[in-house]
């Protein structure tokens, strides 16, 4: 097993192999978010070309279905129930209005859900909590063993002497 620079886990790494790690690391982290960023915008933009969609659908479906579907129930509205003519178009002409402010209703859902999207933002907080805990973080003390202080008094010793 190994680390991800390639070396034994467990070997003692110098600073620059360390500081390289977390350079690698936090350069991954960031291409990450930016990742993520670009995800939760494009699915915000999704939500919004839909409710779009529906909004020009309910246009659609207003203007050219107005004529022949209008003419079709009015005459069919008279068959069936021998009302006056002009009765039977404006009953006609209620049911395609009522069609298009079902189709607008669902425009707007959608369009409400696209403006209340919080990806991009989501990931800009959790990029600033992740550098606010990188310039917080502090190198941890080191424990100085017998090695190390006789290592000491050799370099003091030699730094007297010369």
């Amino acid at each position: 097993m190994s680390a991800p620079d390639g070396s034994p886990v467990g070997a003692e790494r110098s600073i620059g192999q360390l500081f390289a790690s977390a350079t690698t690391e936090v350069s991954a982290l960031v291409h990450d978010e930016i990742a993520l960023a670009k995800a939760q915008l494009k699915r915000d933009v999704k939500r919004g070309a839909v409710g779009g969609g529906a909004f020009i659908a309910a246009i659609g479906v207003l203007i050219f279905s107005l004529p022949m579907l209008s003419f079709a129930l009015a005459y069919g509205i008279r068959t069936w129930s021998d009302w006056n003519l002009a009765v039977c178009f404006l009953l006609s002409f209620a049911g395609n209005v009522l069609i298009a402010g079902v189709l607008a209703l669902i425009g707007v859902v959608f369009a409400k859900k696209a403006k209340q999207g919080q990806g991009p933002q989501k990931t800009a907080a959790s990029v600033k909590e992740s550098a606010s805990v990188l310039q917080n973080v502090k190198p941890h003390p080191r424990q100085v063993t017998a090695a190390d202080r006789v290592g000491d008094g050799v370099e003091a010793v030699a730094r007297s002497s010369s």
